[in-house]
């Protein structure tokens, strides 16, 4: 009977197993969620495994071999395995990926202001959109951690260097 499993994977190796299983068309079910990165001064959002090292596969026993399974580049085994395999409810499957959803969908707004937003690089002009110096412009010097940057701008004479937060200040073009 065809029925979920839980397979113990190398090291950060689920992804290549789950490769190497759909090419055997094997089933499987790697759940992610995303996971906001600074990057070289940049947010991102990467999709980080839910689960390390495991993967869910979909197949059935008594038609695909356990050992084909055991065999897969990146697999080292199904939990459990013994003499009797003790298969996953699909409602659990169905409840994991219902909330991978939600997490995803709660982080598509933020997801696609992270990546529309232009990069700001050393020299850039920018313009502050609220606090002290709103509708002041400056230039962007460097990113300071995850959601600050230093900005300089002209201040009595003389230039100053003030850290600021990033989601004050936008490029002007």
């Amino acid at each position: 009977m065809k029925a979920w499993y839980l397979l113990y994977c190398k090291s950060r190796g689920e992804a290549r197993a789950q490769q190497n299983l759909a090419l055997q068309q094997i089933d499987t079910y790697l759940p992610t969620y995303p996971e906001e990165k600074l990057v070289k001064g940049q947010s991102t959002v990467k999709r980080v495994s839910l689960f390390p090292s495991y993967l869910f596969i979909n197949f059935d026993p008594e038609i695909t071999s356990v050992s084909k399974i055991h065999n897969t580049r990146g697999v080292i085994r199904i939990v459990g395995c013994k003499e009797l395999m003790t298969p996953i409810d699909d409602s659990i499957i169905h409840a994991i990926k219902m909330r991978e959803h939600k997490l995803i969908s709660e982080l598509s707004p933020k997801e696609s202001s992270a990546t529309l937003e232009p990069a700001m690089e050393r020299g850039d002009k920018v313009c502050f959109t609220e606090g002290p110096f709103s509708e002041l412009e400056g230039i962007f010097d460097e990113a300071n951690g995850e959601k600050r940057c230093f900005v300089l701008f002209d201040l009595m004479g003389k230039q100053q260097r003030v850290a600021v937060n990033k989601s004050t200040i936008k490029p002007v073009k």
